[in-house]
């Protein structure tokens, strides 16, 4: 059975802006919901999804007040955990935005980077192989002017979010990955600016499916 890791942020992790308004914890859309398992009700019972989400996760930046958040540092405990995997699909680079990393998007995508070599790097696909990488450029951040203090955490977000889609297909380009922008398929949550809500997630499941549909992995049929 070919395997998906799905390695994302909070939008992968499948938080609510809804029911998290009015909680004092993040929360959760169902399972089915979540682009991850619209993605795996799309692709049948032939396959293996792997959800790996993490609420703030970042690309290679270390959080001083969230400490554990480094992707760079999570993704090859994943890979090896998860082996043999024929595709891993990385969406991050929404909490690299933040105010407290002043990343630029070249930069952003430079994390994206970083972590398509580790994959490529590894021997966590079929027969000690890599696993092919399907890089994902995360929606844009909406405007968070209701938000103050939001805003302040992610300022000029909204902005820079708008030009990582160049930045993140150049880096696939280089690195011959297979790509994908979110951009044109989700519109976050006005509640938060920042998170998806069930139209969204199955919108963005729906062309996660197509997209690994059309990769020459074992399970598609030439």
């Amino acid at each position: 059975m070919p395997a998906i890791l799905c390695f994302g942020d909070s939008n992968t992790w499948g938080y609510d802006p809804a029911a998290s308004a009015l909680s004092p914890f993040p929360q959760r859309h169902s399972a089915p919901q979540r682009w991850t398992g619209v993605l795996a009700a799309e692709l049948g019972a032939g396959w293996e999804v792997i959800p790996a989400g993490q609420n703030g996760r970042t690309t290679v930046f270390e959080d001083p007040h969230h400490p554990g958040r480094c992707g760079r540092v999570a993704l090859p405990i994943f890979l090896e955990t998860s082996q043999p995997l024929d595709l891993v699909i990385i969406m991050l680079g929404t909490n690299d935005l933040k105010t407290v990393f002043r990343a630029p998007p070249g930069e952003i995508a430079a994390g994206a980077a970083a972590l398509v070599r580790l994959v490529r790097q590894s021997a966590a696909g079929p027969r000690g192989a890599p696993p092919q990488v399907l890089l994902v450029c995360p929606p844009t951040v909406a405007s968070l002017e209701h938000l103050p203090a939001l805003a302040e955490k992610f300022e000029d977000a909204a902005a820079r979010s708008r030009r990582l889609p160049e930045h993140f297909r150049t880096v696939a380009r280089q690195l011959d990955c297979a790509f994908l922008d979110a951009q044109p398929l989700v519109v976050p949550s006005p509640l938060d600016g920042l998170h998806f809500d069930p139209a969204s997630h199955r919108r963005l499941g729906e062309a996660m499916a197509q997209a690994v549909r059309s990769l020459p992995l074992a399970a598609n049929p030439p």
